[in-house]
């Protein structure tokens, strides 16, 4: 169960927009792109306070951490650009050129590249971190929204609005293999269960659909309470948590039974939020009172 623990003021403290955020587990630092401001914030977990603000993430969306490597990735949409983080000394390490409209992220650790979903010219870009060269440019069939890497298949897989489906992209060339068309309208959020081999797919038409991915069919299909956005996943507690900003709620999935079990409210509008794994804490951000309202899961 969801408890309620306390919000976090970001500044500057008045109404305001976020995006995609992720946390550095080994340290507990929530990172989320302040869409509005033009920063990425960086709250500390363990003090439940607002650390720090980087400048120069104009129209933030995607941001993930890459934890072994102690990284973080934030796309800045406006300048068609990624941040490349230090997620201890918080120090931008690097500022690359990676597209028009960058937004989705999906790293592969094995090969160092980052897969960069851009939703302007709806394309899939790999990216060597190392150097910032793309390797790689992928034409979707539509706009892109989540990404995320599968380690077991080694294939990134890339949510498509319409045509409704999920893109199946090789790790090793960017090429597309094959799609997963989905019988839901508008696929959103995304998260993976590798140990069962599942994707669940949050989709406009306020429906969960949970993908076999070695058959490439649906398993189950969920109402859910509202147009979604963010999905994360909690395998210790079998919970699958997804946003739904209007009427600003976090439905509570039984990963086992395939059944919506509660829902969590929160602000109207709030679309965002992440979810620290180790801490069992969630962290959803509140737009009308630019907060980071933290929950405790038990």
């Amino acid at each position: 169960m969801l408890r309620h623990l306390l919000n976090i003021a970001i500044p500057p403290n008045k109404p305001s927009e976020f995006d995609h955020a992720d946390v550095h587990t080994r340290s507990g630092r929530v990172f989320v792109a302040h869409t509005s401001a033009g920063t990425l914030e960086v709250i500390d977990g363990e003090r439940n306070q607002h650390l720090r603000t980087i400048n120069g993430c104009q129209e933030g969306s995607g941001v993930l951490c890459a934890q072994e490597e102690d990284l973080v990735f934030a796309a800045s949409r406006s300048t068609g650009r990624l941040l490349v983080i230090d997620a201890n000394s918080l120090e931008v390490k690097n500022d690359y050129k990676v597209g028009s409209r960058p937004n989705g992220l999906a790293w592969d650790r094995k090969r160092r590249n980052l897969l960069v979903a851009d939703v302007s010219d709806t394309s899939a870009r790999l990216i060597a971190i190392s150097s910032g060269e793309i390797i790689a440019t992928t034409k979707l069939k539509g706009r892109p929204r989540w990404a995320a890497f599968h380690r077991k298949s080694e294939h990134f897989l890339v949510n498509v609005r319409d045509p409704a489906e999920v893109a199946i992209l090789s790790a090793s060339n960017g090429e597309q293999i094959s799609t997963i068309p989905l019988s839901a309208k508008g696929p959103h959020g995304m998260a993976l269960d590798e140990v069962k081999g599942r994707a669940f797919v949050a989709c406009d038409s306020s429906e969960l659909v949970v993908v076999d991915l070695q058959s490439g069919k649906e398993i189950s299909k969920i109402a859910i309470s509202g147009p979604p956005d963010v999905l994360w996943l909690n395998p210790p507690m079998n919970r699958l948590y997804c946003a739904c900003g209007e009427p600003g709620v976090i439905d509570v999935i039984d990963t086992n039974q395939l059944l919506k079990i509660s829902q969590e409210k929160v602000e109207e509008g709030a679309h965002t939020f992440t979810f620290d794994i180790d801490r069992q804490k969630l962290y959803s951000f509140y737009p009308s009172i630019c907060c980071a309202s933290v929950f405790q899961e038990s």
